[in-house]
């Protein structure tokens, strides 16, 4: 652009041109400075200047300003800055930024130690029950081997260990004659048997507990005892649908003041015999059904107990017991006695 005169725009830097301070506004030229020719197109051009100028800004705009649009240095090419995909601003071209701090990523949160479920508060404590009572103690500490009684009766009892050849015998007797008689049978025949103890218990006859495998109980451990009661009593109670306690009877007869307490405390009355007939010892033994009558007979008397079996002996066959049934109840009856259970005789 030239000057008004028509001579090329001074370079001094004091004088107007673009880097010019003296008017306050830089790059804007003095109005009407000096002479010159052809005023009229001098001030035609000078108008359209002033409006290359407002229009550049040398004015003050009265819109606010807008943000500045950013604009790339002129830089060597960079490398394309991968996507780091939707929502994340692109990084824009600039100054090779000095290396980034490393910023390690926000840690997730240590996981709370597992917190158990509230339990239900423990229930006040109680004082253990205390074991079975038993027996009454007038039972306990003591074996019955008679029936404390003035009455002429008499309790016929029969074992039942092994052999099972004198049952059915027995049974066609007793019903025969309407005695009830008490029967101790072990775990281990009402397993073999159990038609036979089910036929003894549906006849009327209480069956007691004769210990599981007939063991010599002064022999054996507490612990061992107290298996023995149990196992025949399921046993017993699987097959009669009844339980044996309170009848017990120890096994040979073998006992001693620890094996009753013992069986006391399972809820057992042991019962022993007032006469043993003897008749398991067979002919081979010296007995017949006329010895086993004579033994019941001669020792007859109020609250007598009567020790008979209903195997056989197992060198012989023979079921002596079974055979003199009959004439022994005859024979009790003929002085006076009838016949009791034992159970009967229990609270």
């Amino acid at each position: 652009m030239r000057s008004l005169d028509g001579t090329p725009p001074s370079r001094h830097p004091g004088r107007g041109g673009r880097h010019g301070r003296r008017h306050g506004r830089p790059g804007c030229r003095r109005l009407g400075a000096g002479p010159g020719r052809g005023r009229g197109r001098a001030l035609a051009l000078v108008g359209v200047v002033l409006t290359v100028l407002l229009a550049a800004g040398c004015t003050t705009s009265t819109t606010p300003p807008q943000a500045p649009t950013s604009t790339p240095l002129p830089t060597a090419p960079s490398r394309p800055t991968p996507s780091t995909g939707p929502g994340t601003p692109t990084a824009t071209a600039g100054p090779p930024p000095a290396s980034p701090t490393p910023v390690p990523p926000p840690s997730s949160p240590s996981p709370a130690p597992a917190v158990p479920p509230p339990q239900p508060p423990a229930p006040p404590t109680v004082p253990s029950p205390a074991p079975p009572a038993g027996v009454p103690a007038a039972w306990r500490g003591a074996e019955v081997s008679r029936v404390a009684t003035d009455r002429a009766v008499v309790a016929l009892t029969f074992d039942a260990g092994s052999s099972n050849a004198g049952v059915a015998s027995v049974l066609a007797t007793l019903a025969r004659y309407d005695v009830p008689a008490t029967f101790f049978v072990t775990g281990q025949f009402a397993r073999r048997y159990p038609a036979d103890v089910q036929a003894i218990s549906a006849a009327g006859h209480p069956v007691g507990n004769h210990s599981d495998s007939h063991p010599d109980f002064t022999q054996t451990t507490t612990a061992e005892i107290q298996r023995q009661l149990a196992a025949a009593e399921a046993s017993i109670r699987a097959a009669t649908a009844h339980a044996a306690t309170p009848l017990f009877r120890f096994p040979y007869g073998a006992r001693n003041a620890e094996d009753i307490r013992v069986v006391n405390d399972a809820g057992y009355v042991p019962f022993r015999w007032t006469v043993d007939t003897l008749g398991w010892k067979g002919t081979t033994g010296g007995q017949s059904a006329e010895s086993v009558r004579a033994r019941v007979l001669g020792a007859a008397q109020p609250g007598e107990i009567v020790l008979m079996r209903v195997g056989a002996n197992p060198d012989d066959g023979s079921t002596l017991d079974a055979a003199a049934l009959g004439s022994v109840i005859e024979g009790l009856r003929e002085r006076g006695y009838s016949f009791i259970t034992l159970r009967s005789l229990l609270p």
